[in-house]
């Protein structure tokens, strides 16, 4: 019970870490000189570059960027998914994702996109009640991916590369004892409002513990974001994956539905904040029946000498300026 009280404190901390950052992007109102337009193609629509766009201020530029995988924008993700209902006795499983992600510029023609998934997990144990809770808390197994992509914008974007799972698990509940490999690939595209997706990668063990079951595992994650005003936007983002070595029955898990997030400033500092939740309409005996994924990220978009230069003279500005008097 404690373990269930610390997982909804944390979504509830995400919650209440947005509504700070919404009251902060009001507060702060940044200079119409600091944004340009993107380019627009022929038919009048904009064109979404795989290069950070010069824009970077411009939330909606800011918006299509942080939802591409593939763009070159350095960014620190921070996701938490509490996947609960786990039989016996209602369990919830946490893993709370650190994900890095960074750009190589490679040539002129080609990115090289580098994504560490470091994943801390909480993994209850089964105890059929009455039984007090138990379970194990660690690290689980790191996942970097390379994903090599053209440089050169298209209207359909992608990547692809390799997928590597280390065995860093600090207990044997956290992970799988395997070293694994396999391909991900990734492609989108940006029509108006919404960015259309899908990124699918499938890994199979190649060394690790002999008394470990062997890996063979498919993940598929389509996403569907629409792109509102004032940099909010609805995303659809399930994880589906394949387990080839599972029981019948047991291989599928099938989640459905989707949230609410925002590309926002925390004082000068760009953020993508969203909450999601999602109900397994399949999925293996015993394991979650629904989650809550809560994310929180830092941007580092690239900016223009002149961007950098008018940043500098708001941070100054602001630090000159009195303080308000106190109120009586």
């Amino acid at each position: 019970m404690k373990r269930r009280h610390r997982c909804f404190g944390f979504i509830s901390a995400c919650v209440l870490l947005a509504a700070i950052t919404v009251c902060a992007q009001e507060q702060s109102k940044p200079s119409a000189k600091a944004t340009e337009p993107l380019p627009v193609d022929p038919e009048g629509t904009e064109v979404a570059t795989q290069e950070t766009p010069a824009a970077a201020a411009n939330a909606d530029a800011l918006r299509k960027a942080a939802q591409n995988p593939v763009a070159s924008l350095i960014s620190v993700p921070i996701q938490n998914n509490d996947n609960t209902g786990i039989t016996p006795g209602y369990r919830t499983q946490n893993v709370l994702n650190i994900q890095p992600v960074i750009p190589l510029k490679l040539n002129d023609n080609w990115n090289l996109i580098i994504r560490w998934i470091t994943p801390i997990i909480y993994q209850p144990l089964p105890a059929p009640p009455p039984a007090p809770e138990v379970g194990v808390s660690g690290l689980g197994d790191m996942q970097p991916t390379f994903l090599l992509s053209p440089g050169k914008p298209h209207k359909l974007i992608w990547g692809a590369g390799p997928i590597i799972q280390i065995p860093t698990a600090t207990s044997q509940y956290t992970g799988q004892g395997k070293l694994a490999v396999g391909p991900n690939v990734v492609a989108l595209t940006m029509p108006g409002h919404f960015v259309l997706g899908v990124l699918v990668n499938n890994i199979w063990s190649i060394a690790g513990s002999g008394s470990r079951t062997d890996v063979n595992q498919m993940l598929l994650q389509y996403f569907i974001n629409y792109n509102m005003k004032k940099g909010w936007y609805v995303t659809s983002q399930p994880i589906i994956t394949a387990n080839w070595n599972a029981a019948s029955g047991s291989v599928w898990t099938v989640p459905f539905g989707g949230g609410v997030g925002r590309i926002m400033k925390l004082g000068f500092q760009p953020v993508n904040v969203s909450i999601q939740a999602y109900g397994n309409a399949a999925y293996p005996s015993q394991s979650s029946t629904w989650g809550v994924r809560a994310s929180f990220a830092l941007l580092f978009p690239k900016l223009t000498k002149e961007q950098q230069k008018m940043m500098l003279e708001q941070k100054l500005k602001q630090m000159n300026e009195p303080a308000p008097p106190a109120k009586k």
